[in-house]
């Protein structure tokens, strides 16, 4: 994704036309403060996609660490949990 950096004082001035052409060009901008940067804007459905990304990463590692640590069940094992709390919560 490319970046534009720009000072906090410069995004003030010019934020509804920056916002509109970030999300166009589908960028994000870098708000810099006494020349460091202060903060990331970002448009939003980029930010989703970028945090779905990150929790799917983030499963993927839980997953390999409960296969390292032998936390599995077998397909069979899963669907007969379902089927017993099921009909436990019907039938109750």
């Amino acid at each position: 994704m490319p970046t534009e950096i720009v000072s906090l004082s410069q995004f003030k001035a010019r934020a509804a036309r920056m916002l509109a052409e970030m999300k166009a060009a589908e960028k994000q901008i870098v708000l810099t403060q006494r020349g460091a940067a202060s903060a990331v804007v970002q448009d939003f459905d980029a930010h989703e996609r970028q945090r779905n990304a990150l929790l799917m990463l983030k499963l993927m590692v839980q997953g390999e660490a409960d296969i390292q640590a032998g936390r599995t069940a077998s397909q069979a094992q899963v669907f007969a949990g379902i089927r017993e709390r099921l009909t436990t919560t019907t039938d109750g």
